[in-house]
């Protein structure tokens, strides 16, 4: 059984973690609400860019373009957008977990955030390039990676190109997707709403007139689209990171809490029976005594 000095000790190492988890919580809460409103901030203007890339493939024929292009898959570039520190529950893990499922020999990777680089070179895998992002996510930062890898794809050293992210649905709730980049194909919503998209193109009937034509616009928005993909792609990391680490910080600090609770109890206990034995003790020394 512990004594009571140790039970001390211990009481007062869990209550300088507890103080410095709930700082911590307290510092991502703080970065978590500027997080998430940039993320959800984004998501409108990233559906009215498909709104309008949709309008334009549905209306333009026969279109080939360099980024479109399907080919056998040889090899594969990953981007890997992981969190720049731990401390955030699973959630690396969980994203790390899905990019071990690529084929070492046939991938490459892209990562952005310290976490990824450093499972990449844990895991002894291809990287090819490594880039940072900031708490607050730079559209340039965005535009850099989406750059490299448009560059790979054009000039065939890669086949395909996949994103391996976080997606942010809410402060609980974080999901790890594998998503399509290149070829582009059928240019999709990242890490948003795309069918509410797609029923309210179905019934929409307006004419619509692309000037100079749209070709031209699409030629014109398949490179920015693919920079802003990117850029909502890092949004999304930023806020589930931060959101993940707020609820860890949480569940730290309320865990931190119940151990010192129970174990004040234990001492308060074993206090007070070390009381009334000594007071046992003298009143039986009084006794002998008579």
């Amino acid at each position: 059984m512990a004594s009571t000095r140790d039970l001390r000790r211990r009481i007062r190492s869990i209550t300088s973690t507890a103080q410095i988890t709930r700082a911590m919580q307290m510092v991502a809460a703080s970065k978590m609400r500027k997080a998430q409103q940039a993320a959800l901030e984004g998501r409108p203007f990233v559906r009215l860019l498909y709104r309008i890339q949709r309008e334009a493939t549905t209306r333009m024929g026969e279109f080939t373009h360099p980024l479109l292009e399907v080919r056998e898959v040889h090899k594969r570039a990953v981007i890997l957008v992981g969190a720049d520190k731990g401390l955030c529950g699973a959630l690396n893990s969980n994203l790390f977990r899905l990019a071990a499922q690529f084929d070492p020999q046939t991938t490459i990777f892209i990562t952005a955030g310290r976490k990824a680089a450093q499972f990449v070179a844990a895991t002894r895998r291809q990287l090819a390039a490594e880039f940072a992002y900031g708490d607050e996510p730079r559209f340039p930062e965005a535009r850099a990676i989406s750059t490299f890898v448009t560059d790979l794809f054009l000039k065939k050293e890669v086949d395909e190109v996949r994103v391996v992210a976080t997606q942010f649905v809410n402060t609980l709730t974080q999901r790890a997707l594998s998503l399509e980049f290149l070829p582009v194909g059928e240019v999709k919503i990242p890490l948003a709403e795309r069918e509410h998209e797609d029923a309210a193109l179905a019934v929409d009937t307006t004419e619509s007139l692309f000037e100079p034509s749209p070709e031209a616009v699409l030629s014109y928005l398949l490179p920015r689209y693919l920079h802003i993909y990117i850029y909502q792609v890092l949004l999304n990391a930023k806020a589930s990171e931060q959101s993940a680490r707020m609820v860890g910080m949480k569940n730290a600090t309320d865990s931190a809490n119940g151990l010192i609770h129970d174990l004040t109890l234990e001492y308060n206990k074993l206090r007070q029976g070390n009381i009334t034995k000594e007071l046992l003790e003298i009143a039986g020394g009084q006794l002998g005594n008579d």
